[in-house]
C-alpha cells in the first residue's frame, strides 16, 4: 500500500505543494472553460482525442481551478495516469483503498483517470461508484474512440458527457500570438501579414501543442515519435497486428490524404485481404490518427460501396511521415478544412455527380445538406477552375442550394458566378 501512495504522490504533487505547477497547467484553451462549466454536473466527464493533443494539460488546468478558485482541499483531488507502468499492477479498488486510508478521509473526491483505455472493465467500476452515489466526481481521458465508445456506450449511457479534443486550431494559434481572430475583417496590413505567416507555418507544422509552444527544433523527430506511439501503443499492443504492415499502410494513407481510396486498390498495392485492410484502417481511425470521409448518398450501402477519402488528424504529423515529392499545398489546406469542419461538429461527406465531377465537402445537418465546399490552393489552371465551378453548381442543383463556397489561398481569385462565393482560407478559419 505504501508503494501505491508513493506512485500517486509523484503524480499528485499538489498534495504536498498545495498548488499545481505552472509548468503542468500550460496555456488555457477554449476547452478549459467547457470542462470547468461541467464540474458541478454529476455525469462522468470524458475527454477523447489523439495522443499529445493536450488532454492531460486540460486536467491540470481544471485541478488548478478547483484548488485556487473553488477552494477544494488539494488532497480531495486524485489523478491516476494509467500510462505509468507501476500503477498498472494494482486494481482501481486497491488504489482507492490506499488513497482513502493514507491521503483523504473525505467522501467527496475529484477523480481524474488519465488514459483509462488501459484498464480492463473500467466502465463497470465507474458505473458502480456512480450508481451508489459515493461522492465521486469523475473526469476521464482516452486515446481510442471506439475502445471507449463500445465500453461506455451501453454501460454508461445517460451518465456521461463527452468532449472530443483536437490539436490546436488556427484560432488558437492566433490567440496565443496575441492576434484577435474575431476582428479579422479589420486587421491592419501588418497584422494580416503576420497572420498569413502563422497560417503557412500551421499548414506545414500543424497544431500539436508541444510543437507550437516550444518552437521545437526537433519537431520532425517529435512528431515522428507521436506517430510511432499511436501505432504501437494504441493499435499494435492492443490488437496484436503486424507492426511493419500497419506502419507501411499508415504512411501510405497519410501521404495520400484527400485522394479517393478504395480497399481494392489498397489490396493491390499491399497484398492484404480486404477484411485486414478494413480492420487496420478502422484501428487508425479509432486512435484518431486519421478520418475516413464517405461518398454522400442516402443509401448506406451505396456510401460503403464507393471509395472513401482519407484525412490526417494533423498536418505536421502527416508531413513528418509522408513520402512526398512536392509541397502538396492543395492537399494540406484541404486537410486543414476537414479538421476544422470536424472540430466545428459538422457531418461531412464528399460527392461526385454523374459526370464524375467531385465536390470536396458536403455538409449535412440532421435534416438535409446545407453547404457544398471546394478547396483550391490557387487558380492558375483555368480548366481545373472551370471544372470546380461546374461541380459546385451541379451539387447545388442536386441538393437544392442557392450558393456554393470555394476556400482558397489565392489573394486574387478570378471572377465567379453570383451564386459561388470565394473566401480566403484565413478568413474562413477565423469565422
Amino acid at each position: 500500500m505504501n508503494e501505491i501512495i508513493q506512485i500517486l504522490s509523484d503524480w499528485n504533487q499538489w498534495w504536498e505543494q498545495g498548488s499545481v505547477s505552472e509548468y503542468l497547467t500550460g496555456h488555457k484553451r477554449s476547452y478549459t472553460q467547457k470542462i470547468i462549466n461541467m464540474v458541478n454536473i454529476r455525469e462522468i466527464k470524458i475527454l477523447t482525442g489523439v495522443r499529445r493533443c493536450g488532454k492531460s494539460t486540460l486536467f491540470y488546468q481544471v485541478i488548478d481551478w478547483l484548488i485556487n478558485k473553488k477552494g477544494i482541499n488539494p488532497k480531495q483531488i486524485l489523478l491516476i495516469n494509467f500510462e505509468d507502468e507501476a500503477i498498472m499492477h494494482y486494481s482501481l479498488d486497491e488504489i482507492m483503498d490506499a488513497y482513502f486510508v493514507h491521503i483523504s478521509k473525505e467522501q467527496e473526491v475529484y477523480l481524474f483517470l488519465d488514459e483509462i483505455q488501459h484498464v480492463k472493465n473500467w466502465e463497470k467500476w465507474i458505473r458502480k461508484k456512480y450508481d451508489l452515489k459515493q461522492g465521486y466526481n469523475f473526469f476521464v481521458t482516452g486515446s481510442s474512440t471506439n475502445l471507449l465508445k463500445k465500453e461506455y456506450a451501453t454501460m454508461l449511457t445517460g451518465r456521461n458527457l463527452t468532449i472530443n479534443i483536437y490539436p490546436l486550431s488556427f484560432k488558437d494559434i492566433l490567440n496565443y500570438s496575441d492576434i484577435d481572430p474575431e476582428s479579422y475583417m479589420t486587421w491592419s496590413t501588418k497584422t494580416r501579414n503576420q497572420s498569413l505567416k502563422l497560417l503557412y507555418e500551421y499548414i506545414k507544422s500543424g497544431g500539436f501543442p508541444e510543437i507550437f509552444f516550444h518552437h521545437n527544433t526537433f519537431a520532425r523527430q517529435i512528431l515522428n515519435q507521436y506517430f510511432h506511439d499511436i501505432l504501437y501503443k494504441d493499435i499494435v499492443s492492443r490488437y496484436q497486428v503486424n507492426p511493419g504492415k500497419i506502419k507501411d499502410l499508415a504512411a501510405f494513407l497519410m501521404t495520400n490524404i484527400s485522394n479517393l481510396t478504395s480497399f481494392r486498390s489498397l489490396r493491390g498495392n499491399f497484398g492484404f485481404g480486404l477484411n485486414t485492410l478494413k480492420e487496420y484502417i478502422n484501428y487508425m481511425e479509432e486512435a484518431f490518427l486519421l478520418f475516413q470521409i464517405y461518398y454522400f448518398d442516402y443509401s448506406l450501402k451505396t456510401q460503403m460501396a464507393n471509395p472513401r477519402k482519407i484525412y490526417a488528424i494533423d498536418n505536421g504529423l502527416r508531413n513528418s511521415v509522408a513520402f512526398k515529392f512536392s509541397t502538396d499545398t492543395g492537399r494540406l489546406i484541404e486537410n486543414i478544412v476537414c479538421i476544422e469542419l470536424k472540430q466545428r461538429g459538422n457531418e461531412i461527406w464528399y460527392y461526385k455527380d454523374e459526370k464524375s465531377r467531385e465536390i470536396d465537402f458536403v455538409i449535412k445537418d440532421e435534416m438535409a445538406v446545407y453547404e457544398v465546399i471546394q478547396v483550391s490552393a490557387e487558380f492558375q489552371d483555368k480548366k481545373t477552375f472551370k471544372r470546380e465551378i461546374e461541380a459546385l453548381q451541379s451539387g447545388m442543383k442536386t441538393f437544392n442550394l442557392n450558393q456554393g463556397l470555394i476556400i482558397t489561398l489565392s489573394r486574387t481569385p478570378p471572377h465567379t458566378p453570383d451564386n459561388i462565393k470565394i473566401i480566403h482560407l484565413i478568413d474562413w478559419l477565423c469565422k
